[in-house]
């Protein structure tokens, strides 16, 4: 993926390129800001205060310095310091309102902009999860997230905060004493230079540092995904080799990234003491000479110091600026991906469906130019259980795909019950189909949870009769918690004949019109096999149904098989007809009992060795 969109484009940009981006995307975020405006616009008065005190103090201490103490008015003296004390402490209290107030604004953003997100990948089809890493994605929800709050609740009024300070600072110091100003301002022409070599280095090198965390994230999701695979094949120093190596290079574009704000902010630092020594030489000698007095050198130094601060902030904003910009490219293409399937301009929303599909000439493919399916022809009537078999990669998955509406067929049509599907509502559809896959999918929670997911309201009743159809009941009454039990990550806690009946008995309870089994019950033993036949009995009764298997004598007594083969439909009928046939299906069938008629007696073998 890294070959396309703007990521694979990035480095054919130019600096005017680069920073339209920068716009672009700013631009865009912004309106996860706008719905908290009240508390912004509170927080940048309480800035504008605390900028004002900011410029206050010195020339107040000026005025006791010149005036006061030279003068000798002792009265003035209190007044000039109960003033000084007051602009400190209302300084303090608007620093510490404004600081509450954008803490309180950046949670928020934080929390509608990750749930805009979550909200927009459960809209994006199948094909767009399919397609992309896992951890990757978890990444941009999390980390670029965050890194995109800390300049939208902060950044910008930070930004607009220092900028006036600095604007204030250089007019008060020309008003105090132009000639005094312009010497101390001759440091600025290197301080822009510096900064305009640290802003062109930064965008490459912060953009980068977000390519390669979720690189890092991705890759650690995966090894974590498939520590069972890693284990079993002793390939934990190949894994760990591959996480060095991109761990490595989080690291080496961190260090970059860091490595520039590391030199900038030291000669940030270094211009702003030659700058305050410019004012105590340039100052000392004026003074000497009567052109300056002794107060106006004292806020000098002190405006100097304020003239630095933003300009050392805003520097260090630049890098909140060129990270969060990098975060917001990856967010933005998340929320203007498309989902490949959306609902037509005049879907239909069906409450009820009787469960009648036909395919219509139907080709398909995952890739441009590269089908899978090649015109597919066959109908389905209400209550039927149909089969479709066939080598592995002959496409039987890519038809319950397109049945489910997982993804956009290419040509011909789909209908059922005489409806297109791409003119009914992809939720009504849904809500009306079961599934049950090889690897059933059970999510943290209660068994309880999980075998109500897929109903608006639970019903305890409903949901125990469910389990006992589902022959789920034995196993979850044997447990410590029974239906409270707690499933960890993944189920791990259950096997996987025990994860299968749960999400048969929650098939049940949804009790939909039409039923997709995908290898249901390839991945178990026998008995438990016998056991998930029971349940699944139940289930395929008076309903639509499209098994796809791999041990063909759990199709037998399909109304009709499929056989399937380069995507094509090869063969059609029954068992018995499909058998005296000889074609494909009887040449599966046969080496299929001759390899399980091989493993039996290998493990009767071993059984009489032991």
């Amino acid at each position: 993926m890294m070959g396309y969109g703007p990521r694979g484009l990035l480095h054919s940009f130019g600096d005017h390129e680069e920073t339209k981006i920068q716009s672009r995307v700013l631009i865009n975020l912004l309106k996860f800001v706008v719905p908290h405006w009240r508390k912004l616009v509170i927080a940048s008065l309480m800035m504008l205060v605390t900028t004002g005190t900011g410029l206050i103090i010195p020339y107040v201490t000026k005025n006791i310095i010149d005036i006061h103490i030279a003068g000798r008015d002792w009265q003035g003296l209190l007044r000039a310091a109960a003033i000084l004390g007051g602009s400190m402490v209302i300084g303090y209290v608007s620093m510490a309102t404004q600081g509450y107030l954008l803490a309180l604004t950046g949670q928020r953003v934080l929390f509608s902009l990750r749930n805009r997100l979550f909200e927009h990948l459960q809209l994006l089809s199948v094909a767009y999860h399919d397609s992309h890493i896992t951890g990757v994605t978890v990444s941009r929800v999390i980390n670029d997230v965050a890194v995109i709050n800390n300049l939208l609740s902060e950044g910008l009024i930070t930004m607009l905060g220092d900028s006036i300070l600095l604007i204030g600072t250089v007019a008060v110091m020309v008003a105090m004493d132009v000639r005094l100003a312009l010497v101390t301002f001759t440091i600025v022409p290197i301080m822009v230079f510096a900064t305009i070599i640290f802003g062109k280095k930064a965008r490459v090198a912060f953009r980068d540092t977000r390519e390669k965390v979720a690189t890092l994230v991705g890759n650690l999701a995966e090894n974590i995904g498939g520590m069972r695979v890693i284990q079993s094949y002793a390939q934990e120093n190949t894994s760990q080799r591959r996480f060095e190596a991109n761990n490595w290079k989080n690291r080496n574009a961190h260090v970059k990234a860091m490595s520039l704000s590391f030199i900038f902010l030291p000669t940030i630092d270094i211009l702003g003491i030659t700058a305050t020594a410019i004012v105590l030489l340039a100052g000392g000698l004026m003074a000497a000479k009567g052109l300056v007095t002794i107060g106006v050198i004292v806020a000098f130094m002190s405006y100097v110091n304020r003239f630095f601060m933003p300009i050392r902030e805003l520097s260090q904003l630049f890098t909140t600026l060129q990270s969060a910009s990098a975060g917001g490219e990856r967010v933005l293409e998340i929320l203007n991906h498309k989902p490949a399937v959306q609902d037509g301009e005049h879907a239909k929303y069906l409450d009820s469906i009787d469960g009648a599909i036909e395919f219509k000439d139907v080709s398909f493919s995952y890739k441009q130019n590269v089908e899978v399916l090649h015109k597919i022809n066959f109908r389905i009537e209400p209550g039927e259980t149909i089969a479709i078999v066939g080598p592995t990669g002959a496409g039987k998955t890519s038809i319950t795909n397109l049945v489910c509406r997982f993804y956009e067929y290419n040509q011909g049509e789909i209908t059922i019950d005489g409806h297109n599907v791409r003119d009914i509502a992809a939720d009504s559809l849904h809500r009306q189909m079961g599934f049950v896959s090889q690897d059933p999918f059970l999510f943290s929670g209660s068994i309880a949870e999980n075998i109500c997911y897929g109903i608006d309201e639970t019903n305890t009743q409903a949901m125990i009769e469910a389990a006992g159809h589902a022959r789920a009941d034995v196993f979850i009454q044997n447990l410590p918690d029974g239906y409270e039990t707690k499933i960890q990550e993944g189920g791990v806690n259950l096997s996987t004949g025990q994860r299968q009946l749960t999400s048969i008995a929650r098939a049940i309870l949804v009790n939909p019109a039409i039923l997709i089994m995908d290898e249901a019950t390839s991945s178990v033993d026998t008995v438990t096999e016998a056991l998930i036949q029971k349940g699944l009995d139940y289930l395929l009764a008076d309903r639509t149904a499209i098994v796809i298997a791999h041990r063909l004598t759990t199709v037998q007594s399909a109304d009709r098989i499929y056989v399937i083969d380069n995507g094509r439909i090869v063969e059609t009928g029954t068992h018995e007809t499909l058998i005296k046939s000889e074609g494909l299906y009887r040449t599966l069938y046969e080496r299929q009992f001759v390899d399980e008629k091989a493993a039996g007696a290998a493990a009767r073998a071993a059984a009489r060795a032991t």
